[in-house]
C-alpha cells in the first residue's frame, strides 16, 4: 500500500459540501483516509476572483498506481461538475484535486509529475499539509514539509 498526499480546493457553490463530497468519494474510490487537515480559507492564487477558496490536505493509503489514481481523481472532479483542468490558466472551480506526493516516488510523465511541481510555491497547499505531515520528507528537496513551509513564509 502506498501513502499518498492530496490537496483539495473549491471556491464555487457550497464549498463546505464540495469538500465533504470529494473527501467521501476519495475514501470510497481510492483508499483509507489516514489524516485530514482542517479546512482553510484562502485567496485565489494565480488569478483574480471575488470567490475565496476552501483548501485542505489529506493522506490516503491506496493500492492504486499513480496514473490509476490520477484517472480516478479526475473522474471525481468531472462527476462533481468540473469540466476542464487549468492547463496553465487558473479559474474558479467547484473542486480541484491535486496529487502532491506518492510515497517517495519521483515521476515525470506528460500526464503526471510527482511530487507536484508547484507545491513548494503554494501556501494554500503547504499550510494544510504541514498540519498532517510536518515531518514527511519531500523526495526531491530532502527537506521536511515543515522546513518547506517555514522557508515559503520567510
Amino acid at each position: 500500500m502506498a501513502k499518498v498526499f492530496i490537496s483539495l480546493g473549491t471556491n464555487l457553490g457550497d464549498r463546505h459540501n464540495n469538500m465533504l463530497t470529494a473527501i467521501a468519494l476519495l475514501a470510497e474510490r481510492v483508499g483509507k483516509i489516514l489524516a485530514l487537515s482542517d479546512l482553510f480559507q484562502t485567496a485565489p492564487w494565480g488569478f483574480d476572483s471575488d470567490n475565496h477558496f476552501l483548501n485542505a490536505a489529506l493522506e490516503l493509503e491506496t493500492d492504486l498506481q499513480p496514473l490509476e489514481l490520477l484517472e480516478i481523481t479526475q473522474d471525481i472532479e468531472r462527476k462533481m461538475g468540473r469540466t476542464e483542468k487549468s492547463n496553465g490558466a487558473y479559474a474558479d472551480r467547484l473542486i480541484d484535486i491535486d496529487l502532491l506526493m506518492y510515497d517517495d516516488l519521483v515521476l515525470n510523465t506528460p500526464l503526471l509529475t510527482l511530487p507536484h511541481p508547484l507545491m513548494l510555491e503554494r501556501e494554500f497547499v503547504l499550510k494544510p499539509l504541514v498540519e498532517i505531515a510536518a515531518d514527511v520528507v519531500h523526495p526531491v528537496t530532502k527537506e521536511t514539509i515543515r522546513q518547506l513551509y517555514d522557508r515559503l513564509l520567510s
